[in-house]
């Protein structure tokens, strides 16, 4: 078995480059929530829970995403050291914002809900992707995922697909049947993202 051993040289992030990342993968991912919302989709995890919420009680996305994520800071705090409970609250506070600050700089007219709901898929993975290698997450499941990964040694993308699954059957009763199978794909495209790129042993900075 092959070991893969960091470089004797290797440095951590400058504290301007992991403020820099929280801000580009939280807009990633805000992008990809701003795209399934505008085809009335859903994505896996904690994102996924903030939707059917919203479809149900008509509140907005920013707001319930932010407070069902709280519960799972206490496990962050506990498990994973506050310097990535911080940051995913940072991260997390960004997204909220972010999901409700598109619609103010761009209007969507005719959007394609296969095309929206796989490069939703790809620009929320990768933004997860800059989030993890700067030692922080999206938040929910992506906190149960990088507790699973540095804990357990299972890759992050596996754990947060099968939580995904769950969320994404559970849409059944309140997304349209072609919609939810668009944002099926794309919430196969985003762990598929994240288990290739995000590997224990892959990444030291």
């Amino acid at each position: 078995m092959t070991v893969i051993e960091p470089p004797l040289d290797v440095k951590k992030h400058a504290l301007w480059e992991d403020a820099l990342a929280l801000v580009t993968g939280a807009f990633m991912m805000s992008w990809g929530i701003y795209l399934l919302k505008a085809i009335a989709g859903v994505s896996g995890g904690l994102a996924g829970v903030a939707f059917l919420t919203t479809y149900i009680t008509g509140w907005g996305f920013g707001v319930v995403y932010f407070v069902i994520n709280l519960p799972f800071y206490y496990l962050a705090v506990k498990r994973l050291g506050w310097s990535f409970t911080v940051k995913t609250l940072i991260a997390v506070s960004l997204v909220s914002v972010g999901s409700s600050l598109h619609p103010r700089f761009i209007e969507i007219g005719d959007l394609n809900p296969m095309y929206a709901a796989v490069f939703a898929g790809l620009a929320i993975g990768m933004g997860m992707i800059v989030l993890f290698r700067h030692g922080a997450s999206a938040g929910g499941f992506g906190i149960l995922a990088a507790y699973a990964q540095e804990r357990f040694n299972i890759r992050a993308g596996l754990v947060q697909g099968a939580l995904d699954l769950t969320v994404v059957l559970a849409s059944l009763a309140l997304v349209d049947w072609w919609i939810l199978l668009c944002s099926i794909v794309g919430a196969v495209l985003l762990n598929f993202v994240i288990a290739i790129n995000h590997r224990p042993g892959r990444y030291f900075g």
